[in-house]
């Protein structure tokens, strides 16, 4: 056992840099794809809405951990072997597409449905309609809860640690089993978390609270 030490607080910081790596790609992999699937959840074709709220339903109700499990241990089952990294990555970006699926989703079904019959009047194709009258528009009603979510994005990447990807949450795990000083070593863990995620949070409220203004008008 020795003491806590500056190259442990070094460590430490250093691990930031790998939650918010991974906090970014899952959210631009699973917003990639939330970004393909939101439009479909407001689609005429029935098999299409009820195959993507399916989606919605079974990814926000599967907890994130039970996802990281399943790809980090089941993919090696049907002979698939992925790293520790690539199986969080995986495992964020399928919990990120669901929960983004429903926020974008919902923002596109709460544009009034009088835009798209005015965008019809005009001569717009459907498509043209979705990309130049609903999608700006909802993309204003998304935003506050989108940066909510990255909120939680980042928190949950703390689970990573559990299949052995190394970012603050295990990086503090580790300096812990080393010193035995879990006082000092997570208390500098929650306050480097809770920088990441203020500043968001005020930016969600602030977002939210300027959405709200200007619906009020």
């Amino acid at each position: 056992m020795r003491s806590f030490a500056e190259s442990d607080v070094a460590y430490i910081l250093l691990s930031v840099r790998w939650t918010l790596l991974l906090s970014m790609l899952a959210l631009a992999f699973g917003g990639a794809f939330a970004a393909l699937l939101s439009p479909l959840t407001t689609h005429p074709n029935k098999a299409l809405r009820v195959a993507v709220n399916m989606f919605a339903i079974l990814g926000q109700s599967t907890p994130l951990l039970m996802l990281l499990f399943l790809v980090f241990f089941g993919l090696p089952i049907i002979g698939v072997t992925v790293s520790a990294w690539w199986a969080a990555c995986v495992g964020l970006a399928i919990h990120s597409a669901a929960f983004l699926v429903s926020i974008w989703g919902e923002s596109i079904g709460a544009v009034p449905k009088g835009q798209s019959e005015a965008a019809e009047a005009l001569g717009l194709s459907p498509l043209q309609t979705l990309r130049l009258v609903i999608i700006p528009q909802a993309m204003r009603i998304a935003l506050p809860p989108t940066v909510g979510f990255c909120v939680q994005l980042i928190k949950g990447t703390s689970l990573a640690s559990i299949i052995g990807f190394v970012e603050l949450t295990r990086a503090g795990q580790i300096v812990n089993n080393a010193t035995f000083e879990p006082l000092k070593v997570f208390a500098l863990v929650a306050a480097l978390y809770f920088a990441m995620c203020w500043p968001l949070s005020l930016l969600g409220a602030h977002l939210e609270s300027k959405l709200a203004r200007a619906v009020a008008r």
